[in-house]
């Protein structure tokens, strides 16, 4: 992996998000390949927000492949406040030999990176969850042996999910069609982006308001949360608007037979998604949320397994 970090799928060259997948699907094969490769090695995570998936998957990935993982929650850590992100960058790299970082703040990740050492990873931030579009196509090259020419709905809130999704799709050139309601699209930057690097691996990154429109015909069909984290305020408002974008039965009929559906959790059932498309055969949920753990392995061997010392390259 040339990259000396993952703060953005859209940062990393395609032959570094290829990389990733081949290494994890491996691991996920044999999950005794690599095993001490990370002995006396220290990752520290900051969290600023909750999680289950993210921190279970990097603590256990640390202690199947030998090494140890510090957390450090927001009583232990307040960046930008009891202390600037760059002192936290310059203490933690004379301790530790990488961090991952979950925050509120996506300038948060892109600072720790600037200014420490050590390989930082992008554990979530307002803008982006790049661990996550990494999982989820793991898991959709399983399903269907490829990611090129893979068609994409997502329904819902353009956050950051949005976001990495659209990045890994462009890499991986999947044709991804985003239905969101107005005014909860994503991000016109990440949009232009994406859609100026798809041309070089034939992926379609389609936005539009339109649900049935983006699920027809569809191999893989995806939600999140209607209020993520740090939103929970909005939560109500938000229903009113969102409510036309719940994937149901009657949605999941207009993809493909052979559709999945896939949801990075914590999911609302009878919200943003209903209990039999959730809880039924065609969702891929649970095997997404296990491929975490083999995609944060995979980087924690190719960004913490160089040799101490070695430079950081990009």
């Amino acid at each position: 992996m040339r990259s000396p970090d993952l703060v953005s799928i859209h940062a990393l060259p395609r032959e570094d998000v290829l990389e990733i997948l081949d290494l994890a699907a491996r691991l996920k094969k044999d999950p005794g390949a690599h095993r001490g490769v990370l002995e006396g090695r220290t990752l520290a995570m900051i969290f600023e927000k909750p999680s289950l998936r993210t921190r279970v998957s990097f603590e256990a990935g640390m202690t199947q492949l030998g090494g140890h993982a510090i957390y450090l929650g927001p009583a232990d850590i307040s960046m930008g406040k009891r202390e600037s992100v760059a002192d936290i960058a310059r203490t933690l790299e004379g301790m530790a030999d990488g961090i991952v970082a979950r925050t509120f703040s996506h300038q948060a990740i892109v600072d720790l990176a600037r200014c420490a050492s050590i390989p930082v990873i992008n554990g979530l931030s307002d803008r982006e969850h790049p661990c996550q579009a990494l999982a989820d196509f793991l898991t959709i090259r399983e399903h269907l042996g490829r990611t090129e020419g893979v068609r994409v709905a997502y329904v819902g809130d353009g956050n950051n999910v949005a976001h990495s999704l659209m990045d890994a799709a462009v890499k991986l050139g999947a044709h991804l069609r985003l239905a969101t309601p107005a005014d909860y699209g994503p991000d016109p930057g990440v949009v232009d982006r994406a859609r100026a690097g798809a041309e070089r691996t034939g992926a379609t990154i389609e936005v539009g308001r339109d649900p049935a429109a983006a699920v027809a015909g569809a191999d893989v069909v995806y939600t999140d949360t209607w209020a993520s984290m740090g939103q929970e305020a909005e939560h109500d408002r938000r229903v009113a608007f969102f409510r036309p974008y719940q994937v149901n039965a009657a949605v999941m009929a207009r993809a493909a037979r052979h559709a999945i559906f896939m949801h990075c959790l914590p999911a609302h059932r009878g919200e943003e998604v209903t209990e039999e498309v959730i809880d039924g055969p065609a969702s891929a949920v649970f095997r997404q949320a296990a491929n975490r753990l083999h995609v944060q392995k995979a980087l924690l061997v190719l960004l913490l397994g160089r040799p101490s010392g070695a430079p950081r390259s990009g």
